[in-house]
């Protein structure tokens, strides 16, 4: 029996790695986006700087441990089968959400997933020990951690409203006395800000962070607690002078600070988050070797885990090959150095991808924003509004190359987002990293005005989609915790090792379709290159090449989709006329996508290309987006008239029409190839044919329309089938407009 256990220990720790890497790769945007996005560094310093801070933070997150041993659960009143139950449930859970929120695409976070997996499978083994409990010995607050669990809960979802009034407010600050024009403002502010920005990531690293850690004497520690405001008061005169020699010399400070609060980020991430990922199989082991060790001949389902009331004394070789596992993940994984786009988009300065639709909660709060806004502008008086608005002027706005906010913003983000977290890792209270970085970034960037009218709902979206996400996370992982514990209690041993099976595939199939997602995501490559670009030649070929590109690819899809869907409505097929529906639905919202990319490069080019060159892109672009109505006025109706079991179409109809739009998709796929391609060469013949297919549908429509008036068909049949014939005719037309425009547009 301790053999089987031994090797469900030992699974814990593999999945502890897996967890590690996987944690890592989806939270390095938490420590380096700011970085990345300010361009403060070459990419590989900011990296280095990262790994020391994830390696110091791992080293020195011993305390963290005990949430994982009893900071949910009293361990005295299970059995150590039962909390080997919760261990392995809580494991196998994290992969399972990990495989079905990556096939979904929507956010996670580590923090919540894991507190709230603690107490799924802590509550039901709680409720069944209630249930079976007939002598009254238990009641749920000696179960279950009550205080600490609601503790913990309030903490990880008050830190959303705390992250983004903080951010929000210091960032507005910091612009009032900086502007965006900031490099004119240093000269008797910077010293003091570099002060206060150093010396508040310092105490809370070397003081709070290097105190809490088992690697310092406690001789040490009440040292450094006796002279804590001398060391904080010493340490702002140093650093308020030190930077602004720094700043007389020539040196960014600015550039300082954002490497020293990605060092501090990236330690509160690791000394917050490691519990996250190690907390439970560590948890699990020590449970092992207490069982081990002093079982008296007790069986697994009768020793109590006593042991686990006391703190955690985690060796130093586990937490030093933790973050060694971390650091290598930072620097080889794929992942880890493409999850940066969501936070860095959303926060964005300027114009770019908007990675999000509208939604109707979005749309609500920004025309409430707006009229808020408007009110105060009334009260406000026009001087005040005209100052303010001069620390707010955009066009003074300094970018390092290619970056998507400045140095200021960023340097608000890393010191308030550094604090947040590391206050909570010292008071024990898990704070998701990944909550308190987005939430700070989103606050600060409205604070600096980023979310324009233009692209305000976009960003409120998304940033509701990603809250959505981590609440979704807390049900799921609840709701699927309890349950796998459940069956694993009842169903003992043959039901933990078949749900190590099923965390083997699922892993196996999850990095299968990562790496298919990855490939997928190469084919932006292009529009990536557009927005890091400054050199306006370049953006021109850049642009040429990616609009051929999407109107190839456009096209194309029009083709197939218009083939798909005929083909369905002759067949009478309900089935396959929704999903040609759900297609040109899907079709259309990744076109708006496009043609918001297209537009953004177009900005970015020389005032006379773009002048000379706006007509054919409009008009390219609009003939595209007309097609796509086409097919969406042909589709409805084909799929009510299906869906409503009235007359189908007669073979004669479908016989007269199949050749004709079987040539009309082959004209598709030619126009298609012409333009990826650039052999416009064909253009001339293909536009002819065109013509003639055009004159081939007027001659039917007319036909059809003598067989209306005389009442012999179905009268829906006979509307429908001009529908068709009419929608046709006014693709062919876009189709031509397209290729003529696409042709002016390369030449």
């Amino acid at each position: 029996m301790e053999t089987i256990y031994l090797f469900i220990v030992g699974f814990l720790f593999l999945l502890a790695i897996f967890d590690l890497t996987v944690g890592v790769a989806n939270d390095a945007v938490n420590f380096v986006n700011s970085a990345v996005g300010s361009r403060a560094a070459k990419f590989k310093v900011i990296l280095m700087v990262a790994s020391l801070g994830v390696l110091a933070g791992a080293i020195m997150s011993n305390g963290m441990m005990d949430i994982a041993r009893h900071g949910i659960f009293h361990p005295s009143y299970f059995s150590f089968f039962e909390l080997m139950c919760i261990f392995l449930a809580v494991m196998c859970t994290d992969v399972i959400l990990l495989d079905v929120f990556n096939t979904l695409g929507l956010p996670t976070s580590t923090t919540v997933s894991l507190v709230f997996e603690l107490l799924g499978g802590t509550i039901v083994l709680a409720a069944i020990k209630l249930l079976g409990d007939s002598a009254g010995i238990y009641d749920f607050g000696m179960l279950v951690n009550t205080s600490k669990a609601l503790q913990v809960i309030l903490a990880i979802f008050l830190s959303v409203a705390i992250a983004f009034v903080v951010g929000t407010t210091v960032q507005y600050l910091a612009r009032m006395i900086f502007s965006f024009n900031y490099v004119k403002k240093l000269k008797y502010t910077i010293g003091i800000f570099g002060g206060i920005a150093c010396t508040a990531m310092v105490y809370f690293i070397l003081i709070k962070g290097v105190g809490k850690s088992s690697l310092v004497s406690p001789e040490m520690m009440q040292w450094i607690d006796v002279n804590t405001w001398p060391i904080v008061g010493a340490s702002f005169v140093l650093f308020t002078v030190l930077m602004q020699l720094l700043h007389a010399v020539g040196v960014n400070v600015f550039k300082i600070i954002i490497l020293l609060g990605t060092f501090a980020l990236a330690l509160a991430f690791a000394g917050n988050d490691l519990v996250n990922f190690i907390g439970v199989p560590l948890a699990g082991y020590s449970s092992y070797l207490d069982y081990v060790a002093n079982n008296n001949g007790q069986s697994v389902y009768d020793f109590m885990m006593h042991s686990l009331n006391s703190s955690a004394k985690t060796p130093f070789i586990f937490l030093f090959a933790a973050g060694l596992v971390m650091v290598w993940t930072l620097w080889t994984s794929k992942k880890a150095h493409n999850v940066i786009n969501t936070e860095v988009n959303l926060g964005r300065q300027d114009a770019g991808d908007e990675r999000f639709g509208s939604s109707l909660i979005g749309r609500l709060i920004v025309r409430r924003a707006s009229s808020i806004n408007d009110f105060l502008k009334q009260r406000i008086p026009a001087n005040v509004r005209k100052w303010i608005d001069t620390r707010f002027n955009k066009d003074e706005i300094i970018l390092e190359n290619g970056a998507a906010f400045d140095l200021v913003r960023a340097s608000v983000n890393l010191v308030v987002s550094g604090l947040l977290i590391v206050i909570g890792t010292n008071m024990q209270l898990p704070l998701s990293t990944t909550y308190v970085t987005f939430i700070v970034a989103m606050g600060s960037s409205l604070a600096d005005r980023a979310w324009g009218r233009e692209s305000a709902v976009y960003r409120i979206t998304g940033v509701l989609s990603v809250i959505g996400g981590w609440f979704v996370t807390a049900f799921v992982a609840f709701t699927v915790c309890a349950i796998v514990t459940l069956i694993m209690f009842y169903l003992n041993v043959p039901a933990m090792l078949a749900f190590i099976v099923l965390a083997v595939v699922l892993l196996i199939r999850s990095n299968l379709k990562y790496k298919k997602k990855i490939s997928e995501e190469k084919k932006a490559t292009i529009y990536q290159e557009i927005l890091n670009t400054k050199d306006k030649d370049e953006v021109w070929t850049l642009l040429r090449k990616y609009y051929a590109e999407l109107q190839a690819k456009n096209i194309a899809e029009t083709g197939k989709e218009y083939k798909e869907m005929l083909d369905a409505f002759f067949n009478n097929n309900l089935k396959e006329l929704r999903k040609a529906q759900k297609e040109i639905v899907n079709h259309r919202n990744a076109f708006d996508l496009d043609r918001h990319r297209q537009l953004v490069g177009v900005r970015k080019l020389k005032a006379e290309t773009a002048i000379e060159y706006n007509t054919w892109f409009h008009l390219g672009v609009n003939s595209d987006k007309q097609m796509i109505y086409c097919l969406r006025r042909m589709a409805d109706p084909c799929k009510n008239h299906v869906d409503n079991n009235f007359n189908p179409m007669p073979k004669e109809y479908i016989d007269e029409f199949r050749p004709l739009y079987e040539n009309i998709c082959k004209s598709f796929e030619e126009a298609s190839s012409i333009v990826e391609t650039g052999a416009y060469d064909r253009m001339d013949e293909l536009q002819k044919q065109v013509r003639a297919y055009k004159k081939e549908l007027s001659t039917m429509r007319k036909a059809q329309f003598e067989r209306l008036h005389d009442n012999n068909g179905s009268m829906k049949v006979d509307l429908i089938y001009l529908n068709i014939m009419q929608e046709s005719q006014e693709m062919l037309s876009c189709l031509k407009h397209s290729l003529r425009a696409n042709f002016k547009f390369q030449h």
